[in-house]
């Protein structure tokens, strides 16, 4: 025996257990190790080999059968028909070569009339009806023979118990595929994380898992969903000439069949109905990983006839694989415009989705525990669409020795500041916002802001070329900008540098709380700002607040105490505080008086038009007194003031029980603590 038919002999055979140990994982187990792509990639390597050495084909070859064994688990069904599966074409060539084969049997140079039909990514299922009444289901299996689902098909409410019409064959057998909807799967699989049970890899994983339950009261929690795709019948002459035709009748009888099947006069229009599919598979509700090519004409099916293991007469053109495998070679930490410290999966690069992939999202840390991922690990990638590419299965059994623990870093990788994680919260964030690089537009962009320093004139626009162009680092450097270095700037004139200078110059002597506010510390908002200022009056005391005194403010609990005290720890964050002194930015001080704690604890709420004032002026004195003032009424609502055409707030109100003043009584409330203006 010469080396190179040794050699494949024992690739053959190395070939035959791998493809029947993933043929074993997938249908009995349901816990597939590799994605569709690299199943068929074994697949067609072994065909290639069998085709070259056709001596050396072995009975038990899985080219030699449709399927895999069903589970002895489930009383075995034998088909009357054999559920043959299909052969594959990859590229528009192999397409070409199909249709080529077809009209050579056919003897016609003519274009053959194909049906389309996009490849549900589900679990092939034969329902068989006897009188019209549902009597007996079961998956594909070998192909031969499958495993009777009968109780668990009876739950999915897409498929008819009896058949609909008044001209139902005695008997007939309807195959089609049992599939799971997108968001039915997203679903599904953020219910069994919440109980923390396993989750499923796919859509299609997790249709076979849900047909193959013991309990069909299982099953029919299940977001499951059947569509037909052949029929047969005793008496073909009951039925139409056509394919299609075939499954207009199904769709009389009560089935679904697919929306998305066109028609396809030859070659060509089969090629622009895979690319308009192929355009359209991200926004489609269900999973496709392909389109099937079948000829129309039932009469010209039956003088093409069958291989051993597929129909001469259809072929599935397969999609670009969204799922493939490939190793993890590291886990960087990226930090995004809010500071939020993202884990990376830097990958061997793989072509997945219809592009080559070599990074995917690994979300937060407690994504990597959940999938148990260490550095070194063979993954499932998944792109589906422009969705980012993602990290959704890890391989253990081809995890290698040296495989390294991911462990975030505890300083910010762009500026060194600490990375926090304030406990309760999923997502770790850098510390630095003032500083961060990463961070610097949505930082100058916040203290600019109508709420915060208003500068007027700095839009995101100048923001973006400001930063682009290294004129601005930090806020401070704002205050560093000349005229002539905005003139300097496309579509900046001198008018314009002139007033944003100005503007910029005028923001110098912001109120504390605005001030506060404009520092974007994380969930110190507008009204939390307030408190803060009215409570500690200077910024030097917020400083040196330690989280037991954070606490005393109204609306400050452990998690913002926590932020406030992180932020202004940061050495970086004080050296920018200390440059926006330097550069003549000076926040002014409150006076920390009984007035300021009058109303502290209350929540108000204004309704209506006021004659002696404006709601927002209402709004800063009420603020003045310690009171938040928020939106909506409710049952914690300490009083709600009532002007003119006041509506739904009040009626609330006076249902509630709360507590109603109109304007004079506001008014006299804020003359009683001497508030004036």
């Amino acid at each position: 025996m010469s080396d190179k038919r040794s050699s494949a002999e024992q690739r053959m055979a190395a070939l035959r257990e791998e493809i029947e140990d993933h043929n074993h994982r997938y249908y009995v187990l349901d816990d597939p190790q590799v994605p569709d792509a690299e199943y068929d990639r074994l697949f067609r390597e072994l065909q290639v080999l069998e085709r070259e050495y056709p001596e050396l084909v072995a009975a038990s070859s899985p080219t030699q059968r449709v399927g895999a064994a069903a589970d002895t688990s489930f009383a075995e069904v034998v088909h009357r028909i054999p559920m043959l599966s299909l052969d594959n074409a990859f590229n528009e060539d192999e397409l070409r070569d199909f249709d080529r084969r077809v009209r050579e049997r056919l003897a016609t140079e003519e274009p053959v009339c194909y049906v389309c039909e996009p490849k549900l990514d589900g679990l092939a299922v034969s329902l068989h009806y006897e009188a019209g009444v549902l009597v007996r289901a079961a998956t594909r299996g070998d192909g031969f023979a499958g495993e009777d689902i009968t109780a668990n098909i009876r739950t999915i409410r897409s498929v008819p118990l009896t058949l609909r019409g008044a001209q139902v064959p005695a008997m007939v057998e309807v195959r089609g595929e049992v599939y799971m909807p997108k968001a039915g799967f997203e679903g599904l699989n953020k219910t069994l994380a919440e109980r923390g049970e396993k989750t499923f890899v796919n859509p299609r994983n997790a249709a076979a898992g849900s047909l193959r339950q013991k309990k069909s009261t299982v099953t029919a929690k299940r977001p499951l969903e059947m569509c037909a795709y052949s029929v047969a019948v005793e008496d073909e002459s009951v039925l139409p000439n056509t394919h299609a035709g075939c499954l207009e009748q199904v769709h009389s009888w009560g089935f679904r069949i697919n929306p998305e099947m066109r028609l396809a006069h030859g070659v060509e229009e089969c090629w622009q109905a895979y690319e308009a599919l192929l355009n359209k598979r991200a926004e489609l509700p269900y999973e496709i990983d392909g389109i099937v090519f079948k000829v129309n004409d039932l009469g010209q099916q039956r003088r093409l006839g069958f291989v051993s293991r597929a129909p001469r007469w259809a072929v599935a053109q397969k999609f670009p694989a969204e799922e493939m495998l490939t190793i993890v070679e590291d886990v960087e930490f990226q930090v995004g415009r809010t500071g939020a410290v993202t884990p990376v999966a830097r990958l061997q690069p793989v072509f997945v989705g219809g592009v080559t992939v070599s990074n995917a999202t690994l979300h937060n840390m407690d994504e990597i525990e959940r999938l148990g991922l260490k550095i070194g690990d063979t993954v499932f990638i998944r792109r589906a669409g422009d969705v980012i590419p993602q990290v959704v299965k890890v391989v253990d059994s081809k995890r290698p020795a040296d495989a390294r623990e991911v462990v975030r870093p505890a300083h910010c990788p762009a500026c060194g500041s600490d990375i926090v994680q304030i406990e309760g919260e999923v997502v770790a964030r850098c510390s630095g916002g003032l500083f961060c690089p990463a961070q610097r537009k949505e930082a100058i962009r916040h203290y600019a802001s109508r709420k915060a320093l208003d500068i007027e004139g700095l839009g995101d626009k100048w923001i973006d070329i400001l930063v682009e162009q290294n004129l601005v680092k930090t806020v401070a450097d704002l205050y560093r900008l000349t005229a002539a270095d905005l003139m300097k700037l496309e579509r900046m004139g001198e008018k314009s540098a002139a007033n944003l200078v100005a503007a910029i110059a005028a923001s110098a002597h912001p109120q504390l709380w605005r001030f506060i506010y404009a520092l974007g510390i994380r969930e110190v908002g507008e009204a939390t700002a307030k408190s803060l200022a009215r409570h500690f009056g200077t910024l030097e005391a917020l400083m040196a607040a330690d989280e037991e005194a954070l606490q005393q403010v109204a609306d400050v609990g452990p998690i913002v105490a926590g932020h406030i005290q992180s932020f202004f720890q940061q050495p970086h964050n004080q050296e920018t505080l200390n440059d926006l002194k330097a550069c003549g930015v000076v926040w002014q001080t409150e006076t920390v008086t009984e007035q300021a704690s009058a109303l502290a604890g209350q929540t108000w709420v204004l309704t209506g038009t006021l004659q002696s004032m404006t709601r927002d002026e209402a709004k800063a004195r009420l603020e003045s007194l310690g009171a938040k003032v928020a939106g909506s009424v409710s049952k914690k609502t300490a009083c709600v003031v009532a002007g003119e055409a006041a509506g739904s707030k009040l009626t609330r109100a006076e249902s509630l029980g709360v507590p109603v003043l109109n304007e004079q009584g506001l008014t006299e409330l804020l003359h009683q603590h001497g508030v004036t203006e």
